[in-house]
């Protein structure tokens, strides 16, 4: 222990002091010369200066990571289990808060009425209102059992990954018709 922090204080005085005549003619011998740039500058006036930042900006590319990469399943997957977090989580808390205010409004969002407007409509009505919500709750249910599998650290090749991908995608799309037809 003493001996670390001896040390500790040589190097903190060493790294304070200044380079003896003698070790600055050797760094000098093996270091490579100082580089300089001398970069013309003029004054602008403020909207010269925003105006040519646009016009920087206009040229600059646009997110090179979509100009290079292909799209793959993983990518998609990755994306669609955060999409659909926020659009169940955020439909959640907009029915919960109109079902609070309803009252407030005059608005009828108990059980019964909603079940009864619901029943009213065409099956493909039906269908095309449950699927959506029913895909988005089995994709994110079933995204979510992968990722507790990911930490016991099985799962985790490349093609294992791409593998379960797939096979979330298509057991999303089948629970969902399955639950959107009850």
């Amino acid at each position: 222990m003493l001996a670390q922090r001896t040390m500790q204080q040589a190097l903190r005085r060493s790294a304070f002091q200044q380079p003896s005549l003698l070790t600055r003619s050797a760094m000098s011998k093996f270091a490579p010369p100082a580089q300089r740039r001398h970069a013309a500058t003029t004054k602008v006036s403020q909207d010269e200066g925003y105006d040519l930042l646009v016009k920087q900006r206009l040229q600059r590319p646009v997110a090179p990571h979509l100009q290079i990469y292909s799209w793959q399943v993983q990518m998609v997957t990755s994306s669609l289990n955060r999409i659909t977090g926020c659009l169940l989580s955020g439909g959640f808390y907009v029915f919960g808060f109109s079902y609070l205010v309803a009252p407030l409004f005059g608005w009828h969002l108990e059980s019964a009425t909603m079940a009864a407007a619901f029943g009213s409509l065409p099956l493909a009505a039906k269908l095309l209102i449950k699927f959506p919500i029913a895909w988005s709750f089995t994709f994110h249910s079933w995204n979510g059992l992968r990722h507790l599998v990911w930490d016991t650290a099985r799962g985790l090749g490349h093609k294992q990954f791409v593998g379960s991908s797939t096979f979330v995608l298509g057991l999303s799309t089948i629970t969902a018709a399955l639950l959107a037809y009850l």
